[in-house]
């Protein structure tokens, strides 16, 4: 069975599980709402090594092709890592705060500690991911968090970017595009299309908001990426920042992506904010 760790102040109560070391619920005690999608499958769950989908699930390093691993959530690849798949050891814990940890090993390259602090304070939710390597072998690292928010008709995302990839087969992305069709576009508040939308997009000014009747969600993190996913009649949407855009590792320069030598580490960052509506 997996532990569960209660976190709460006089705004926020969240569920911290060490499985995935996934936050599984965020409740807001101001407005008594959640502010995630309180689901089995919602919550909020870290990525790494890296995030999404690797064309073929193999790239080039270095001068060698690196075949990644497969888990049972994906038949073709390594979806989001495995970190959101292990049992993470806490290591610290507060009324409103909790670090996990977690060590993996691969036979591709990947050989890291990460550690996992969830902080709320006041009204905040605080997510940080730091990835140290271990390996004698430089190895390529990405990460990202992936929240599901409860989105319905009464609700609207706005956020703004300077372009988009959109989803080809296997869910991997097309051409990137600096024309963003309507669907896709929400530099304006909007709820947009009941409809599938999986699509990542760069130029991101690292904020965006959730809004319906009853509160205002920001998500802020500083990196340029950030994904969307939303499925036809479900009422949730994911809001992905991540380091490094779908694929990155078979796109020329590899953008986002960290290589790592021992020792080295890579931190990114996400913040929740909850407000009135």
């Amino acid at each position: 069975m997996a532990e569960e760790w209660i976190l709460e102040n006089a705004h926020l109560r969240m569920c911290v599980s060490s499985l995935g070391g996934k936050v599984q619920s965020l409740f807001s005690r101001q407005y008594q709402a959640p502010v995630l999608y309180e689901n089995p499958a919602g919550g909020m769950f870290p990525m790494l090594p890296l995030a999404n989908r690797v064309a073929g699930n193999r790239f080039i390093f270095h001068g060698q092709e690196i075949i990644l691993p497969r888990h049972h959530a994906d038949e073709y690849f390594f979806l989001h890592g495995d970190g959101w798949l292990q049992r993470w050891d806490i290591i610290e814990y507060g009324a409103e705060y909790c670090v996990l940890q977690l060590r993996r090993q691969h036979a591709c390259g990947f050989d890291y500690l990460a550690q996992l602090r969830y902080q709320l304070l006041r009204n905040q939710l605080i997510a940080e991911l730091t990835l140290t390597h271990y390996g004698e072998v430089p190895a390529l690292y990405g990460c990202g968090f992936h929240p599901f928010f409860p989105f319905d008709e009464r609700s609207k995302v706005q956020f703004q970017v300077s372009g988009y990839w959109p989803e080809g087969e296997n869910h991997l992305p097309l051409n990137w595009q600096g024309n963003l069709p309507d669907y896709a576009n929400f530099s304006v508040a909007q709820f947009g299309e009941d409809r599938w939308l999986n699509v990542g997009y760069s130029g991101w000014g690292g904020r965006a908001r959730v809004s319906n009747d009853v509160m205002n969600i920001t998500i802020l993190s500083q990196t340029p990426w950030l994904m969307l996913f939303r499925m036809q009649g479900e009422s949730f949407l994911c809001l992905e920042p991540q380091s490094h855009p779908v694929n990155a590792h078979n796109m020329d320069g590899q953008p986002g992506l960290r290589v790592l030598g021992a020792g080295e580490k890579l931190n990114f960052s996400l913040k929740i904010i909850i407000e009135g509506a």
